[in-house]
Order: structure tokens, then sequence, then C-alpha cells
């Protein structure tokens, strides 16, 4: 067990490392940045590039997201979720396909790259848990011992691409083990740790936004106890719309003909707003440095819930982690904006952070995962960790709240529903 957890990681940091490499190529090569003297961000990258280069790298985007999960699509071969591969309680997981879902990998990280508006986390993780499965079935473990591992290689490769070990060693134990156990808690710790130190030679120690000083005061705490229940609510909505278009995301021949046209509009939208591609990283910077004004901020707000939302629909794949967290800084800046016309004022970029780390938290329902990433990212001080605690059990109970009653009138309307009035009789 010791070795298993030695050896998963450093491949899932060897995997993250790569992965976050062959992101930076595919960014420099389409927008054509990198060079010397010239940015080296993709969002000053995307910025500086001509209207036309925004639109046939996203062109380019929809041609590869089309036609690389169609063709995925068409080998017959069924790819198995991070989830079904660690498995639950003493049941072994299911396998992972070694060929399928290192192309799926590679057609996340590409189109990110290339400027699809979801996350690049999905890959790292599924690389490190599909190496990780295969370590666990050479070592012979247990399959309690195989499940810890194959989620120890998920969180670790989460932990390797944005240089978060604590967020990567709770999210296997709050996400995908759903138990703590020292057992489980020592692996995910050591795993994390080794995955996140591993990249620091090609990538170095960095972090994932600058963020300028941030002082505690009344207000903020104030501004965060009325804002919670709103972010949450929102992130409930968002995240309800989003399972909807998943639900009825394109399949087969269709992916072509939705992801073209849908990728190429982000680029037609990305030369007037090149905040718009990628991930999302770019205005999040902006906000948590207090750069973008609540106009600018409403109105990204709204395009990108539409891109991620045309994406999810298009059936390209990837990550909802960064997006979420974009999407909750920037309706904090627009709640902010509001509270400070009529209320003692807030800085804009705590009320960001605060609002954004709420927001991931209730929208990929793991609050405690998502504050230690939004500390981890920002390397934030002691003192904002108040606000943020209290935004997010706001968020998050508001979130639930939501979800109980929007699911209680479906109940009501099913005859044998236990909550029915047949059922009660």
């Amino acid at each position: 067990m010791f070795l298993a957890v030695v050896l998963t990681g450093i491949m899932s940091g060897l995997g993250g490392m790569m992965l976050a490499c062959l992101l930076h190529d595919v960014q420099h090569m389409a927008y054509g940045y990198g060079q010397a003297g010239g940015p080296h961000d993709f969002l000053h990258g995307v910025m500086a590039a001509p209207p036309w280069r925004r639109v046939a790298a996203l062109f380019t985007c929809g041609l590869v997201a089309g036609f690389g999960w169609w063709r995925l699509q068409r080998t017959g071969i069924r790819l198995v979720s991070v989830n079904a591969a660690v498995g639950r309680g003493d049941a072994p997981g299911r396998v992972m396909p070694a060929g399928a879902t290192f192309t799926h990998v590679m057609l996340q990280i590409v189109t990110v790259g290339l400027g699809s508006p979801l996350g690049r986390e999905v890959a790292p993780r599924e690389l490190g848990a599909m190496l990780a499965t295969r370590g666990a079935r050479l070592l012979g473990l247990a399959a309690g011992d195989a499940r810890i591992i194959v989620a120890c290689g998920a969180g670790a490769g989460l932990a390797a691409v944005y240089n978060v070990p604590l967020g990567g060693a709770l999210f296997i134990l709050e996400v995908l083990l759903k138990a703590f156990s020292p057992r489980a808690a020592l692996a995910a710790l050591a795993a994390s740790g080794i995955a996140a130190q591993v990249p620091w030679w090609a990538l170095g120690n960095v972090q994932q936004y600058d963020i300028g000083p941030m002082t505690l005061t009344p207000a903020l705490m104030a501004w965060a106890m009325c804002a919670g229940p709103l972010i949450g609510a929102g992130a409930h909505v968002i995240r309800t719309l989003g399972t909807a278009v998943q639900n009825r995301a394109a399949s087969g021949a269709a992916r072509i003909w939705w992801c073209i046209p849908v990728f190429t509009g982000l680029g037609v939208l990305a030369c007037m707003f090149p905040q718009l591609p990628g991930n999302g990283r770019g205005p999040m910077q902006l906000a948590v440095a207090g750069s973008v004004g609540v106009a600018l901020a409403a109105e990204l707000l709204g395009l990108k819930i539409l891109v991620i939302m045309g994406a999810l629909r298009s059936g390209a794949a990837g990550g909802l982690l960064t997006p979420s967290l974009t999407m909750g800084a920037l309706l904090s800046t627009v709640l902010a904006a509001g509270w400070n016309a009529v209320l003692f004022p807030i800085h804009a970029d705590a009320a960001a952070l605060v609002g954004g780390v709420a927001f991931l938290g209730t929208f990929m329902s793991m609050p405690v995962t998502a504050l230690a990433l939004g500390i981890e990212f920002t390397r934030v001080g002691h003192d904002m960790w108040f606000p943020m605690c209290l935004a997010m059990t706001l968020a998050v109970a508001t979130g639930r709240t939501c979800a109980r009653l929007t699911r209680l009138p479906a109940a009501l309307t099913q005859p044998n529903a236990p909550g029915s009035v047949s059922a009660r009789s």
C-alpha cells in the first residue's frame, strides 16, 4: 500500500505536468503568443491575437471536438467515469479502458487549449485514476485499498495540475470516497502532496491567481451573510440548467453539427469579448484583482453561462470547476456593486473571492474542498477565511433547500410517491 501511494503520487504528478505543458503549447500555437517581449498568459494572448485568429482557433476547436468525440464514440468502447472506477464500499470499481480514456483526455486538453469554455481539471483526474487502476491491479491490492488508490490517483491529478495538495486530498475524501478514515486520509495527503510537488521542476511553485492585500471588515462579513443565500440560489439554478442541457447533449454525428457552429459562434463573440475563450481563469483573475467593472462583469456572466451551456449541449467534455468559480466571482462582483450603491462599501476583489468560492462549493457539492481550493488558489490570508466560511455555509444551505423544494412538487404529482396523497392513503 505504501508503494502504491508513492507511485500513484509520482505518476499523477507526471501526468498532470505533461497535460499542463501540452495545454500551454496548444494555447501558444493557436493564438500566437509566448514569444519574447509578448504576452505570456492566455487572456492577454487572446487579447493580442487578431480577430481572424480568434475565430480560426475556435472553429478548429469545433472541428476537433465534433470529429474527435464522434470518432471515439464510433469505436464502441464505453468510457468509464472516475466515480465508476472508484466504486462504492468494498466493491471493486470498473476498469477504465486505456486507449479510449487517453484519447478522451487528450481531446479535453486540446479543446480547452483552443478556447473551449469548459475546465481542464477532469483530464488529469481521469488520467491519474486510469494509471492508479492499473497500478493497484499489478500490486495485487485488496478491493478496499484499490478503491482508495484509484481515488488518490484522481485527486492527485487535480493537485498536480493546480498545485493544490490540500484541495486534492480533500477532494479524494469528500467527493470521491465520501468517507473519512485514517488510512484513506494518510494515503490522500501523501499522494496529493507528492503529485503537487512533481511539476515544480518544470512549471514552478506557482499559485493560480494573484491577489492584493485583502482586509476583513464588518461590512464584508455583513455582505457575506446577505449575499450567501443569493449565491446559493444562483448556483442551484445554473446547476439545474446545466444538468438539463447535459441530459440532451448531442451524440453521434450530431456532435459535429453542434460543435462547429457553437465554437465558431464563441470565436465571433471573442472578437468583442476576449475574456470568453478558455476555462475562465482570465475573468477570475480580473475579478479577484478588482479590475472588472460591474457592466462588464454582468455581460461576461451572461455570456459565460451561454457559451458553457452551448458547449455542454454540443457534446463537448470538460470540467466545471474553474468555470463555476468564475461565474461565482462575476455574480459576486455585480452583487457587491449593488451593495456599495446603498450600504457601507466593500472591496470588489474580496467579494469576488468570497462569492466565487461559495458558488463553487454549492455548484459542485463540495464545500470543504472548495474552501481549500480557494485558499490554495490565491494563498489568501487567514482573516479572509471567516467571510468565506460564512458565505459558504449560507450558500450551500440555500442551494440544498432549493433542491428539496424543486423536488417536492414532482414527488407530489406522482401517485405512488412517498409524499403523495395516494401514498399516504
